[in-house]
């Protein structure tokens, strides 16, 4: 196990270790090659558990950050709009073919015969 999975954060993280330490259990960390035998391998996972709760906070922020500099930049997140699949059928029914369909709408070629064979078959 790796020593920021133990906990939320260190507050949580020193719990878990005092309850483990009272029920007599000793946590090892084989990823970092520590324990939490003795003072000293307590005082070290609170330390390191303090300084990974500092680096997911800084993660964090610097994700805000790059996703505030997107949308500055106009790119959207989420799922992309559904497609108008009565205004696709009006203009394949006004005689229009799938790739005009599909450059006017802002989808594929391919999403337009898809869309196209799943109406035949409610419109039968």
């Amino acid at each position: 196990m790796k020593l920021d999975r133990l906990g939320r954060d260190t507050v949580d993280m020193v719990a878990l270790v005092k309850e483990f330490d009272n029920m007599g259990v000793v946590v090892k960390f084989m990823d970092d090659g520590i324990s939490t035998e003795g003072a000293m391998g307590k005082m070290v996972v609170t330390i390191l558990a303090a300084v990974a709760q500092a680096e997911r906070a800084r993660i964090l922020e610097r994700t805000n950050e790059g996703r505030e500099e997107a949308r500055a930049k106009g790119i959207q997140f989420g799922r992309k709009p559904t497609v108008d699949r009565d205004k696709l059928l009006e203009l394949h029914q006004e005689g229009i073919g799938a790739t005009e369909i599909a450059s006017q709408m802002g989808i594929g070629r391919a999403t337009v015969y898809k869309i196209l064979k799943e109406l035949e078959f409610k419109l039968d």
